[in-house]
């Protein structure tokens, strides 16, 4: 290594050069180690012409003045390259290899536990293999599928009746893992951020909860998400909330999902961080939580090269919400609400976002708010174009 800048021997006759560090420890074992590797690969590939993403910093993408586009998605040192030529893909992979050592596994199938199916009607991604590892380490391939991942009676509480588990540190590790599921499971999302709020302190009730959710998985493992080939670029948003939903803090929690075309590409559930004192609130609130998606979303858009000038349509079932998000006048009922929520109205009036009522029956964003039954939950899902890429039909 070289010498630290600022290091020198004291006495007129010493020879700097030949001074070396002696390396005490393994360069990946550093804390910086990881920042340096990404500063060196982040140089070489702003070098040969990429320009970073602002919405993403792992996204480097590249057009030539002959059409051709390239498109960089890094995590580490493991790199998806999209393209509209292979001459333009073949001659990104031999810069990389010519500063780094690359092994290229051709077409993408598996990416960081994702698996990525092709077919006439579009891209198919699930978690399969994941899934089924989980359900043998926790030693239930041989249960008994269920319907839904959470009951449609439960409402998980913090003061359970039931006791405390010996080892909570199993039910952080499974909830843990299950949050990594959600990435291609929308369907467990809600249910998996709930039983994020028992860590602490999980009963043996939250771990019977849990074990529903793998029970729910070994239904369908091959379960996942279809990105239609024939879909439009038009964005549009559903957001819901559950006002009070939780029965420890009265928080709402906000729910929603966003679509380019027909193919879902982003969703949350999340508890809200303050009391809504009405549902109005609760829901103009997650309409500004879906807002701020849609802009992001837009801005990943950019980078591609498509634009998106057409009013974004914002679905709600809460009439009250859109009217207030439309009327540029602040009533009494609306002095509570904080100053940043009201960007909602600043976007509908610069044409961004058009608000639009939908009824509760087909907000798909509902799945994202509170338990349903069997039947409603299985009509959203179709409705968000999750699919078993396994099933014969």
């Amino acid at each position: 290594m070289e010498l630290l800048e600022g290091y020198s021997i004291k006495g007129e006759h010493s020879d700097d050069s030949r001074l070396v560090c002696k390396l005490h420890k393994s360069l990946y074992g550093l804390k910086q180690a990881s920042r340096q590797w990404n500063a060196k690969l982040t140089a070489s590939i702003l070098q040969y012409g990429f320009k970073q993403s602002m919405s993403d910093y792992s996204l480097f993408t590249m057009s030539t003045t002959g059409g051709e586009f390239v498109a960089l998605l890094i995590y580490v040192d493991d790199i998806l390259i999209a393209s509209n030529s292979a001459q333009a893909a073949t001659a990104v992979k031999s810069h990389i290899d010519s500063q780094f050592k690359l092994k290229d596994l051709g077409t993408v199938k598996y990416f960081l536990g994702l698996e990525v199916a092709r077919s006439p009607q579009g891209i198919s991604i699930c978690q399969r293999k994941y899934i089924l590892d989980l359900l043998e380490e926790y030693g239930l391939l041989g249960a008994k599928p269920s319907s839904t991942p959470i009951d449609y009676n439960v409402k998980l509480r913090k003061v359970s009746k039931e006791e405390e588990v010996t080892d909570p540190t199993k039910y952080r590790q499974l909830v843990g893992k299950l949050l990594y599921l959600t990435f291609t499971r929308p369907d467990i999302c809600y249910v998996v951020q709930n039983l994020a709020q028992f860590m602490d302190k999980p009963t043996v009730e939250h771990h019977m909860a849990a074990q529903r959710v793998l029970k729910y998985l070994k239904g369908a493992p091959g379960q996942g998400i279809l990105m239609k080939r024939d879909s439009n670029l038009k964005i549009s948003a559903y957001c819901d909330s559950d006002w009070t939903g939780c029965p420890d803090t009265r928080k709402s929690v906000t729910g929603y999902c966003v679509f380019i075309g027909e193919s879902l590409v982003a969703w949350k559930s999340k508890k809200q961080q303050i009391v809504a004192r009405s549902s109005t609130e609760a829901e103009y609130r997650s309409m500004a939580a879906t807002c701020c998606e849609v802009i992001w979303i837009k801005g990943l858009l950019a980078d591609f090269g498509i634009q998106h000038y057409d009013a974004v349509k914002l679905y709600c079932d809460n009439q009250s919400s859109v009217y207030i998000s439309k009327n540029p006048v602040l009533h009494e009922r609306t002095k509570h609400i904080e100053i940043d929520c009201h960007f909602n109205r600043e976007k509908v009036q610069s044409g961004e976002i058009e608000p639009v009522y939908i009824p509760t029956q087909l907000q798909v964003a509902d799945a994202f708010t509170k338990p349903l039954q069997h039947g409603t939950f299985k009509r959203l899902l179709y409705k968000m174009n999750i699919h078993n890429v396994h099933c014969s039909s």
